[in-house]
């Protein structure tokens, strides 16, 4: 059976018409440019072109114009970047942009500067969904007939697309599928050394919510073909397609084009709405049953996830033993194990992933089934390929405050995009910590002698992680900040040159006489009324930097109009305020030794109170600064040191009622329901005599619980140490654990519900966000699992048992420790090297996530012990998502707001630790999911329920 073959290069040049002119005067081809006003379309709009954003790259700053063919007004690109060269292709390759009937094609923007140029693409809605094209002409702008030029494509962090020119005449055209992360897309160019970056266009397009459902804040695509099977010439797009996705026609004389005039309907729920003029036409095999072609992909372009979308409708009306029926086969493999059966003059679609190993080539085939007396048939399918996400971005935290910085002094430099990422094109004067579990964080800024005017911007106050903060040679006024002291990790501090006034904040110079900052040359101009504020400044440098034998000199003081001057090497000058006469050598002599001799005294009595008191204050630890269960050991005999309340044994005797009703049993111990005497129901842990944890261990649990506090985590409410018995005493959860639900084990007959479930996901995500991101320093839960999440009388969600938790400082991303969990939540990093991180307790929650979707346990027994994530995979590449949801739902949910959950989750798991999301990432996406369920159960009365994702009508 032959089969045809379609390749990217070849849908190109059915769009590319390459003509190779002679060289034209400018005035020919200003002519050109003309004739693209006199073409004459007649197009009737009648879809909305509501929030597109059509950008033509290289035209007059401040210009735009209406394109005939589509009748899409184009802006000029100057108000979304700052760099880059306008030029016109050369008069030989202008023929060639006519006739493909764009005009932008006539000239181009390029980047002969910097290694990152970005586009920072604003008026989009966060956490929307976007069609993002971009595309490029090379046209011998530059008059130096390049035939081989390659950059790289960005949107965001990651790798969008390699860009190789090699026919200056050929157009290249690329579109993204995305998740509005904000209310901008970055779209830059990279210099990878092998030509100069250059761009002719971009496109912006808003897509509805319910299209292209597998999309999400975490997984974006790159769209590699979309083709209309059929018409042999032309190109469908907007305004037939109201998303103004790009259809290139194709065919094969192996094939027969059939069509039809009746309007092919999309159904009433439909994850991509084709339209109507793609699905009016479609190809059948000549003379057989099977219908068979192979699609290349360029390898430049693999990826380890390749997903296909196929449409169909049928155009007849079956009649007797009509029957059309036909599998899918990829590359040999059957792709879904039922027979589709297209739909009458409906737009059936189907899609999934075709490969996760990276295959260049696809043999697709389309056979008909025996009894079937019809041949297959195929109206248009897309290939997509997910986006390179290894990629993360910088720290959200930084991200903002260094856009604040930018904002505040309007900065002149090549900052748009993200700051960090890619790792080798961070902004100009911005250094970058990278680490595999963590986002990139901001260390460095560097901005001396940028013109900086104004005073030190509040936005460097939430830069945690920045340790060097150069900002000398500017004109900066007022006092220094309070809140630079407040910057943990800052090393190194240059204010030099400028023009601050006020005196330089204790704090600060705490840091700096404790070794932990160091000032260069900081000037400070001080506004005090009299010579002592000046000299207690000196005296208190002297005193904090004793030990360190800081030599003080104290060059002169004066008095002038500003009352005195003081540098960090203690030098006081006064002048003068209402007189320029010379003042006596006496006075001088008099003014300069009199400070000398108290700064003097000064140094004398610490030395004095320093050796008699011997150096006992630097080994001695204040209590406070103990942990609580040393400072327990300590002193058993006297009460803890908590907030909350002590109880002795017998006291949680009496509330337990003798340990009566046991709650639960874990590794350290069993939970015990209790009464207070106000009537207020708690549950007692008491630490188990047989359990391998370490009595600090368990005390270790209620330091924590002292010092967390969110509405997400379980409340301590007291604690008892009475010799060897240790409890803990907790709010009462009325609704049991989370896992007892999912299996039936609760009093309760009635199951969640998926909005219930949803819930659960985004409190418990919230709960883990709050440890990994808001406690200092941050906590490692190390056990998280529907047992350990606990449900109120209301079903909030709150996480429980921290008794293994781990903390992880502002410095480290991951610590190194001994295994311990629950089989089936854990990191496989984590198992393998014992290196525990945030990242780890994401992958558990991904479990979780999956489990709140299936019902299922982590380990599924029945399934020869197979993990949750190989079981839903197995199963989504089978059918449909009503395979996986469980069925106590009773098919009511949001199919798209299942998937978004799933996707999710499938990201928590990736084996490799950076190339998850965040808890944050997580909080985002669940809320999002929530909202999608939320607007179903609004449009419940109309749309049926158990909507399909996967496929619209497989029989």
């Amino acid at each position: 059976m032959k089969s045809s073959i379609i390749t990217l290069k070849e849908k190109k040049r059915a769009t590319t018409s390459v003509t190779t002119l002679p060289s034209k005067m400018t005035a020919e081809w200003c002519s050109l440019l003309l004739s693209f006003a006199a073409i004459a379309v007649a197009r009737v709009h009648c879809q909305s072109s509501e929030g597109f954003i059509s950008i033509d790259c290289g035209i007059e700053d401040g210009s735009s114009y209406d394109d005939p063919i589509t009748n899409l007004n184009y802006v000029s690109d100057s108000p979304y970047i700052d760099t880059g060269i306008n030029a016109n292709v050369s008069a030989a390759y202008a023929t060639s942009a006519m006739e493909l009937q764009e005009r932008r094609f006539l000239n181009v923007r390029s980047f002969p500067n910097n290694n990152r140029n970005c586009y920072d693409i604003t008026g989009v809605a966060m956490g929307s969904k976007y069609l993002l094209r971009a595309t490029f002409m090379y046209g011998n702008y530059d008059g130096r007939n390049s035939r081989s030029i390659v950059f790289d494509l960005y949107l965001g962090v990651n790798l969008w697309k390699t860009i190789n020119v090699t026919d200056p005449a050929a157009t290249i055209r690329t579109e993204a599928l995305a998740v509005a992360l904000g209310e901008s897309f970055s779209v830059c160019l990279l210099n990878t050394g092998k030509g100069t970056p250059f761009v002719s266009g971009m496109d912006v397009r808003p897509l509805k919510d319910g299209v292209y459902p597998g999309l999400n804040a975490t997984l974006s695509a790159v769209v590699h073909n979309r083709l209309n099977m059929g018409p042999t010439s032309g190109a469908i797009r907007y305004p037939d397609d109201k998303y103004d996705r790009i259809w290139e026609a194709y065919s094969s004389p192996q094939w027969t084009e059939i069509s039809t005039d009746s309007t092919v309907n999309n159904l009433s729920v439909d994850g991509f709405e084709p339209p109507t003029a793609v699905m009016q036409t479609a190809v059948t095999p000549e003379n057989s049953l099977t219908l068979n072609f192979t699609l290349e992909l360029d390898p430049g372009d693999l990826s380890e996830i390749v997903v296909a979308v196929l449409y169909f409708s049928e155009f007849l009306t079956l009649t007797g033993n009509m029957s059309r029926q036909f599998y899918i086969y990829f590359n040999g493999a059957r792709w879904f194990q039922k027979p589709l059966v297209p739909e009458y003059l409906l737009s059936d679609s189907v899609y999934g992933i075709v490969s996760q190993t990276g295959y260049w080539q696809y043999n697709i085939t389309l056979q008909a089934l025996s009894n079937s007396t019809l041949p297959p048939i195929l109206n248009a399918m897309e290939i997509m390929a997910a986006m390179d996400s290894s990629n993360e971005a910088t720290d959200g935290g930084d991200v903002d405050a260094i856009s604040g910085i930018k904002e505040s002094y309007q900065v002149k430099r090549n900052w748009r995009g993200d700051p960090c990422s890619p790792k080798d094109f961070a902004w100009d004067g911005i250094n970058c910590t990278f680490s595999l579990s963590e986002p990139p964080r901001i260390t460095r800024i560097n901005l001396s002698s940028s013109g900086l005017n104004g005073t030190i911007s509040t936005a460097f106050a939430t830069l945690a992680a920045i340790q060097y903060l150069d900002l000398s040679y500017n004109n900066i006024t007022g006092t220094i900040p309070g809140f630079l002291a407040r910057l943990s990790s800052l090393k190194i501090l240059d204010l030099t040159n400028n023009n601050l006034t006020g005196s330089i904040p204790s704090a600060l110079l705490t840091e700096a006489q404790n070794g932990l900052l160091t000032l260069r040359k900081l000037w400070r101009y001080g506004q005090g009324r009299n010579i002592g504020e000046c000299l207690n400044f000196i005296i208190l440098y002297v005193a904090m930097d004793f030990y360190r034998q800081v030599i003080v000199n104290i060059n002169e003081c004066r008095l002038e109009g500003n009352p005195y001057l003081c540098t960090d090497e203690s030098s006081c000058q006064l002048t003068p305020a209402s007189t320029k006469k010379k003042i006596t050598a006496p006075v001088i002599v008099i003014l300069g030794v009199l400070p000398l001799l108290l700064v003097v005294l000064v140094v004398f009595l610490v030395w004095r109170y320093r050796t008699n008191k011997g150096y006992g204050r630097a080994s001695h630890v204040s209590q406070q600064n103990q942990p609580i269960f040393n400072r327990i050991q300590k002193r058993q005999d006297s009460p803890l040191q908590f907030e909350n309340r002590q109880f002795t044994y017998m006291e949680l005797k009496n509330i337990t009622d003798n340990f009566k009703r046991v709650l639960g049993k874990g590794g350290f111990g069993t939970v015990y329901y209790g009464c207070l005497e106000d009537g207020i129901e708690v549950a007692v842990k008491m630490r188990s005599p047989s359990t391998s944890q370490e009595p600090k261990e368990f005390l270790y649990e209620a330091q924590f619980l002292m010092r967390v506090h969110h509405k997400n985590l379980v409340s301590m409410l007291g604690f008892c140490k009475d010799g060897d018995y240790m409890g803990l005493v907790y709010d009462y959860m009325a609704q049991g654990s989370v896992e007892n639900h999912l299996r039936g084990r609760t009093q309760n007959a009635t199951s969640l519900s998926w909005r219930q479930r949803l819930q659960i996901a985004l409190e418990s995500a919230q709960g883990l966000d709050y440890l990994h991101k808001s406690c200092k320093p941050s906590i490692i839960h190390r056990d998280v699992k529907t047992a350990n999440i606990l449900l109120s009388d209301t079903f909030e969600a709150k996480i429980a048992d921290f008794g293994i938790s781990k903390t992880l400082s502002e410095t480290n991303t991951h610590v190194s420790t001994i295994i311990i969990g629950t089989k089936g939540y854990l990191d496989p990093e984590y198992h393998i090297t014992g290196q525990l991180s945030r990242k780890s307790d994401v992958y558990s929650f991904g479990v979780v996530i999956l489990e709140l979707i299936t019902g299922k346990p982590a380990i599924i027994t029945s399934e020869d012990n197979v993990h949750i994530s190989h079981w839903i995979q197995q199963r989504l590449a089978q059918g449909s998502i009503e395979d996986v949801v469980d069925a106590r739902m009773h098919g009511e949910y949001s199919a798209n707001s299942v998937w978004k959950c799933i996707t999710t989750a499938l990201a928590c798991l990736t084996v490799l630790p950076y190339q998850r999301p965040t808890m944050a990432n997580v909080v985002s996406q669940l809320k999002r999911s929530l909202e999608l369920e939320n607007l179903h159960s609004q449009n419940r009365r109309t749309v049926t329920s158990g909507e399909t994702v996967f496929t619209s009508s497989l029989k």
